[in-house]
């Protein structure tokens, strides 16, 4: 099974609009799912730069699908959701 890749945006505007608690995923995902996710803080992914279908910062990517105004509990929602998919 492959491990599930978060990426957490922590650009200036994903930062100022709430990323900054969402680096606590971190340690709660290894807690919970230590071999099946790995996540990692992204510079920025770009969504904020551009006219584009996502809605407001910050934004998570969980194994390539854009959660934006993510927040833990959303996030944790989709990593469950795709934990599913692959059992």
């Amino acid at each position: 099974m492959n491990k599930i890749e978060v990426e957490i945006c922590m650009g200036t505007t994903c930062f100022i609009m709430g990323a900054e608690s969402l680096q606590e995923l971190a340690s709660i995902l290894q807690r919970k799912y230590p071999d099946k996710v790995d996540t990692k803080g992204i510079v920025c992914h770009g969504f904020c730069n551009t006219d584009c279908q996502y809605s407001k910062a910050p934004y998570v990517k969980v194994a390539g699908d854009v959660i934006s105004e993510a927040t833990v509990e959303k996030v944790l929602a989709a990593v469950e959701k795709k934990l599913g998919e692959e059992a």
